[in-house]
């Protein structure tokens, strides 16, 4: 499936954490840096149990709809949902 490029996505998404591979739902935003000539995609992965042991640093591979990257998780916030970063083409 392809579409325009967007600078959000709201929706269903798979994120592959070493060999296993959950349904989650995510807020991500992208833009791009002049400054370092690439594309800075983010946001949040919302709380589910099948989250729960992974840690700050881990990297990810997230799917939508649109595409799928590499990124790597971070800070978890008050509600239990992981940020999530990448550079590059987004999957969105």
């Amino acid at each position: 499936m392809s579409h325009e490029p967007q600078e959000a996505y709201d929706g269903p998404a798979r994120v592959q954490v070493d060999d296993a591979e959950h349904e989650v739902s995510v807020a991500l935003r992208g833009h791009f840096q002049p400054l370092d000539g690439h594309f800075h995609w983010y946001g949040r992965i919302a709380a589910t149990a099948a989250l729960d042991a992974v840690r700050s640093g881990t990297e990810v591979r997230l799917a939508t709809p649109y595409g799928e990257a590499a990124g790597r998780v971070s800070d978890v916030d008050p509600w239990g949902r992981f940020r999530v970063a990448g550079t590059g083409t987004p999957p969105f």
